[in-house]
């Protein structure tokens, strides 16, 4: 599978389909690699890749830390994520796509469009991580994590996550640097060997950045609102997908069109064609 260094760091990406270029930024969590357009959740029943590459060139990747992109030990920010799907864009040649976010892609999505409006056509918002349960759950898991690394040290989170498969979600011990780490020998080496508090620091300061809020994390509502680019918004119903969450980016978002539908109707048959209905409205209104 081909790779482009963006920003920095290695990225992992596939190209599929042919017609207008639309970026897929990948579900999951802390394990967002491109696979989990088909095998997570409500992506993998729904098919969408199978149906959207028959009429657009779907571009999707690792994002850093997952899969097999690389990753920095530094704090991250949405920023951070902007870069690298911009980044890959100018790395393939793309001035404007189409972009569709699953999960919490969707935050970054939104973040794109904020930061670079011109390179954005329309935005598909498919399921939005957020809702005040989901923020809880993320502090949770970070403070677990820190727990693990002061007691046992970095080391230690290295020599876990090497014996074990398990991702940050579902044990929160080996830390959101856990795919590098095991990819990665020189990482892994600067790893184990930085400062317990700088570490923490980072860490403590990356969560409190990223997850701020209970609704959907990423840019701020004035900036959402003044934002002139098509949206479709799909609704989640659980945990980490509040209804709320969806419900937040439908008033910010003007203009946008909310698909108000339960996700047990949401189905192979009835979601590829709406998002196809409202792509081809975009592209037939910018025509």
């Amino acid at each position: 599978m081909p790779t482009a260094v963006v920003d920095g760091l290695v990225t992992r990406y596939e190209v599929a389909g042919s017609g207008p270029p639309l970026l897929m930024f990948s579900p999951g969590g802390f394990d967002a690699s491109l696979e989990g357009w088909r095998s997570v959740g409500v992506y993998r029943r729904l098919r969408l890749l199978d149906h959207l590459t028959r009429h657009y060139t779907c571009i999707t990747f690792d994002r850093r830390e997952s899969g097999g992109s690389g990753g920095r030990l530094e704090r991250i920010s949405w920023a951070d994520y902007v870069r690298q799907g911009v980044g890959l864009l100018d790395a393939l040649g793309v001035e404007r796509a189409h972009l569709m976010g699953g999960c919490v892609g969707c935050s970054t999505v939104a973040a794109v469009a904020v930061a670079h409006p011109e390179r954005v056509l329309s935005m598909v918002l498919y399921s939005p991580a957020g809702g005040a349960r989901y923020r809880m759950k993320q502090h949770a898991r970070f403070v677990r994590h820190l727990a693990y690394a002061d007691t046992e040290g970095l080391d230690r989170v290295v020599a876990l996550a090497r014996s074990t498969d398990a991702g940050f979600t579902a044990d929160p011990r080996v830390g959101p640097w856990v795919n590098v780490i095991r990819r990665d020998a020189g990482f892994a080496a600067r790893y184990a060997d930085c400062d317990p508090e700088r570490y923490r620091t980072a860490v403590s300061g990356m969560v409190r950045l990223l997850f701020d809020r209970d609704t959907v994390p990423g840019p701020e509502p004035e900036d959402l609102l003044g934002l002139d680019v098509p949206a479709l918004i799909v609704p989640g119903q659980d945990d980490s997908h509040a209804t709320s969450a969806a419900r937040y980016l439908q008033e910010c978002l003007q203009g946008a069109r909310y698909w108000d539908v339960p996700v047990a109707e949401q189905t192979e048959l009835t979601a590829p064609a709406r998002i196809l209905d409202f792509l081809g409205g975009v592209s037939a209104a910018a025509g």
